[in-house]
């Protein structure tokens, strides 16, 4: 062998060598299709984004209209010729994961975002961004805080902390993951930063970073990504984070990831790497262990039960308040549009309660003497967290 075959196989070993650190497998790199057709600034970002991901050692494929030199391009007619592509390249395993700025996932499967949140420069998944968990609202975000576990998992976060923001459902959310974990499915709660701690996050924990996981609702998750990836552009460009993330829901076998038409190089090259560590963590096979193991704790039972609870409203002439009573106790923890039938609900029991709104969220003030009663009836009935009566 002459001494310039030589280098060249020492060189080629220590490629390998390179390749191994960065992609934690022996000779593999993930491979990453990335639509590029639609981008309101243009197929060069992509191009920019995808070049730049080359050092994660990431194999990316930018699917769009025009070649490029600088990485692997696939050239298309069109953005619906560009997703025709992404799919074959998924189906064949020609790529591990795809990266587009839309697309139809079937109910049951949302999307997982990925933040810098400006606090502490802090990282938080956002649980979910885009799609349909369910058509219920709790139901949807009891399915959230699973994907996100699910996300978290697969990025190398062993047991994420989860946390509810204090959107409409958020209580009816918590007393149904509380029942999940009792069940035995594995459930790290965060800790608001705020004095009163608890599960439920303010918006201060938004930019604190307050949890690993915060579960919401699609359509706020989607606001709260957009707001988050380009508050310091003035909106038009979304230079921060990694994106909405990849869709999760039970059976979906496919690793696709959302960007916007709005977003930057710099996020773009975020996602990347995003869906780098969720090929290298195996985020499906995670995703079907975690789904299991729900299960196994009564998922489907209890997500029956919120769409069964639907609390029919009882009309104010069949329940007559009980004589009134100096009321200084309050409880909180009740949705705000479950504040008067929790009421209408103490009143039937025979114990006098009004509704109020306290410095975190809506209240049931009722007697001292019977707040012990008032918060066992409400915790049989699903308005507050069984938890709270050990409080």
């Amino acid at each position: 062998m002459s001494e310039k075959q030589v280098k060249k196989t020492i060189g080629n070993v220590f490629n390998q060598l390179a390749d191994t650190l960065i992609s934690g497998e022996y000779g593999k790199k993930p491979k990453v299709a990335v639509t590029a057709s639609g981008s309101e600034h243009g197929e060069d970002e992509v191009f920019k984004a995808a070049a730049a991901a080359l050092k994660f050692g990431i194999e990316p494929t930018v699917i769009g209209t025009k070649a490029n030199k600088s990485v692997n391009t696939l050239v298309v007619d069109s953005e619906d010729d560009a997703h025709k592509k992404m799919e074959e390249l998924l189906d064949t395993g020609s790529v591990d994961a795809a990266i587009t700025m839309h697309y139809p996932f079937p109910i049951g499967v949302s999307t997982v975002g990925r933040i810098i949140t400006p606090g502490k420069g802090e990282e938080m998944f956002i649980a979910t961004t885009t799609g349909t968990s369910s058509t219920d609202k709790v139901e949807g975000m009891v399915k959230n805080a699973v994907y996100g576990i699910i996300t978290a998992k697969a990025c190398g976060i062993k047991n994420p902390t989860v946390g509810i923001l204090n959107v409409d459902g958020a209580r009816q959310t918590e007393i149904a993951l509380n029942k999940l974990k009792n069940n035995g499915y594995e459930i790290n709660f965060a800790e608001s930063k705020r004095s009163d701690g608890g599960a439920v996050m303010r918006g201060n924990d938004l930019l604190t970073g307050s949890c690993d996981v915060m579960v919401m609702d699609s359509l706020t998750g989607n606001l709260m990504i957009k707001i988050f990836s380009s508050y310091t552009t003035g909106g038009s460009y979304e230079s921060l984070g990694y994106g909405y993330g990849p869709g999760i829901g039970e059976n979906f076998n496919k690793l696709i990831l959302i960007i916007s038409r709005a977003s930057g190089a710099p996020l773009i090259e975020g996602a990347i790497k995003f869906a780098g560590e969720l090929i290298k963590c195996n985020c499906l096979q995670i995703a079907k262990e975690e789904f299991d193991k729900a299960k196994k704790a009564g998922l489907d039972a209890i997500l029956s039960e919120i769409k069964a609870s639907k609390k029919s409203t009882v009309e104010e002439a069949e329940i007559v308040a009980p004589p009134k009573e100096v009321v200084t106790s309050q409880i909180s923890g009740i949705e705000i549009m479950d504040l008067e039938d929790a009421v209408k609900l103490l009143w039937k029991n025979g114990v006098y309660a009004e509704s109020g709104m306290g410095c975190t969220g809506p209240i049931v003030l009722v007697s001292e003497a019977k707040t012990n009663d008032a918060l066992k009836i409400l915790a049989d009935n699903d308005f507050i967290s069984k938890e709270q009566l050990d409080c």
